[in-house]
């Protein structure tokens, strides 16, 4: 498959055969293209008249069939007939709309097309065009691929159609589009102006695409132009952003400042990249400024928009509730058997310990869950979601943070669901920033909206708590993390932590999973953090030392 000819070379004469091999010249509208249409006569160029066709087409393709279905299609596509080259393939209409988007949206031309050497029914293939915009324009090459399938019917060898044929990163309903960028660059700064990058920091680059989408337009930049995918429906679903392929100028970027501490993010880098579907945040209690993010895993940012169940770090917020109802206090005598029915379900702690005339404290520090299911009967279905929206400012979907975050959830539930929401389970959803934010509103004694972009930069409105704990009950809830840093679940991770101190472990079971995600949540001073380690084990050791290493770091 070897003869390649270029744009705008025409002949008159018919093609030369070359060997077992026609090598098609194409020539017109500035496009170039060679194919390989496999045998030297009429009988097997894969074309049939219309009484052949009363015979259908069986069997594996041959190589024959595949070279010259591969050839027909690269062949019209290459020489601009996009409606040659979708009937070329087993979907017309499909192929036609993308291939004609193609020149028109993206701008793609002069475009040659090299097939390389089929294997089986796959053929690869490589692209050479120019995308050009008004005044700028620039080389374009990638590699792309197309299979052979028999057409349902009459067997008739045709091009599967797919998306990425055109292009490797297309999937269904995405399109290619050249023009301005939607929204100009920005250059993001941490809180002493140091530049923010992927290159220094990996696991930025969707907190910096974030950056862009929100303040691009605000920052006094101008777009550039560039060659995207633009996402259809099922691409958004998968959560999905569009993708920058070829930048034809880059515009001018306005500045953003960000409250991130460059010590801190570096810190943090380093701890996920030690361990594999990690996530971790750090906050300031007393202004909720977000100092770190960093997932050991690119693409989605899971620290700020995954939703997960949180296990026991949630029963610090079910804590506080408990104490506020009188329905516990940490020096008190409290329950903690080794089950607890409740709604039709049997709930057990972890290795089916119990805590034999124990305290409040002691069953905190050491995780019970039996301990928090146990108070159930005696709570409303809603009481856990508006201890969690009132006092922790949690699944009211209001946060203003300077990107896309997911606020956490607590659901109204009933019944054996609502015992499991108790510890983090049934279906309460948290994120890392969520479970930091927790901790920093134990320590500041109010709850401060996390924000990564200070309001003042856009006149935004962050969210607020509509109350606060009583002074007895956040000491309480200070004196059971505490305890429980020092004594309890969280003490082996939080040993080299000196200084005012508090911590809550968790593991939250998931289907399917061996092994739990591990959770922790922990303040140190004016820091608190959170991490999840997913599919890891225990949270005390596995999102523990990650969680515990930013705080001394930060101290």
């Amino acid at each position: 498959m070897g003869n390649r000819v270029r744009a705008g070379e025409r002949r008159k004469t018919k093609p030369a055969v070359v060997g077992a091999v026609i090598a098609v010249v194409v020539g017109g509208g500035g496009f170039g293209a060679y194919a390989l249409l496999g045998g030297g006569a009429a009988a097997d160029d894969g074309t049939r008249t219309a009484s052949a066709r009363d015979d259908v087409r069986t069997g594996p393709l041959s190589a024959d069939e595949v070279t010259t279905a591969a050839g027909r299609f690269l062949t019209a596509w290459a020489s601009g007939k996009v409606s040659e080259a979708a009937a070329a393939t087993d979907d017309p209409e499909a192929a036609a709309a993308l291939l004609t988007s193609y020149a028109k949206d993206a701008r793609i031309g002069a475009v040659t097309l090299t097939p390389g050497t089929a294997t089986g029914a796959e053929v690869p293939f490589s692209v050479k065009g120019t995308v050009s915009y008004e005044e700028a324009g620039k080389p374009l090459a990638y590699d792309s691929a197309l299979t052979v399938v028999r057409r349902a019917g009459d067997g008739e060898p045709l091009v599967q159609w797919k998306p990425s044929v055109v292009h490797p990163g297309l999937q269904e309903g995405d399109r290619l589009v050249t023009g301005e960028a939607g929204t100009p660059p920005v250059k993001a700064l941490d809180r002493d102006g140091g530049e923010l990058t992927t290159g220094k920091y990996p696991s930025l680059g969707s907190v910096l695409d974030g950056l862009r989408e929100k303040y691009g337009e605000k920052a006094g930049g101008e777009a550039g132009v560039e060659l995207r995918i633009v996402r259809g429906k099922e691409s958004e679903k998968a959560k999905l952003s569009d993708k920058t392929l070829l930048e034809l100028s880059e515009g001018t970027p306005g500045t953003v400042r960000t409250t991130l501490n460059p010590s801190l993010q570096a810190a943090a880098e380093a701890q996920v990249a030690k361990k594999k579907r990690a996530s971790v945040v750090v906050l300031r209690p007393s202004t909720g400024e977000i100092l770190a993010v960093a997932n050991s895993s690119r693409g989605f940012n899971t620290a700020f928009q995954g939703s997960l169940a949180p296990g026991s770090t949630m029963k610090v917020i079910t804590a506080s509730m408990l104490i506020e109802k009188g329905l516990a206090s940490m020096d008190e005598k409290h329950p903690c058997p080794k089950y607890f029915s409740y709604g039709g379900w049997k709930f057990q702690n972890d290795d089916k310990f119990e805590i034999k005339d124990g305290t409040f404290k002691a069953s905190f520090a050491r995780s019970c869950n039996t301990a928090f299911i146990s108070q159930a009967p005696e709570l409303k279905n809603d009481d856990l979601t508006k201890q969690a929206q009132q006092v922790f400012g949690l699944g009211l979907n209001d946060w203003q943070v300077g990107v896309p975050t997911f606020d956490g959830s607590v659901p109204v539930q009933s019944a054996a669901p609502m015992g499991a929401s108790l510890i983090g389970q049934g279906g309460v959803r948290m994120n890392p920033l969520n479970m930091a934010s927790v901790a920093a509103t134990v320590k500041a004694g109010v709850f401060h909206q996390p924000y990564l972009v200070s309001p003042e930069v856009d006149g935004r409105r962050v969210a607020t708590a509509s109350r606060t704990l009583s002074a007895g009950t956040l000491a309480q809830l200070r004196e059971l993390m505490s305890y429980t840093a020092s004594y309890g679940t969280a003490a082996e991770a939080m040993a080299g932590v000196s200084g005012d101190r508090g911590a809550k472990t968790g593991s939250a079971e998931v289907d399917g999973q061996k092994k739990p995600n591990g959770w922790f949540t922990a303040y140190r001073g004016d820091l608190a953090a959170a991490g999840v380690v997913q599919a890891a084990g225990h949270g005390g050791s596995t999102a523990g030392p990650i969680v515990a290493e930013l705080l001394k770091n930060g101290g």
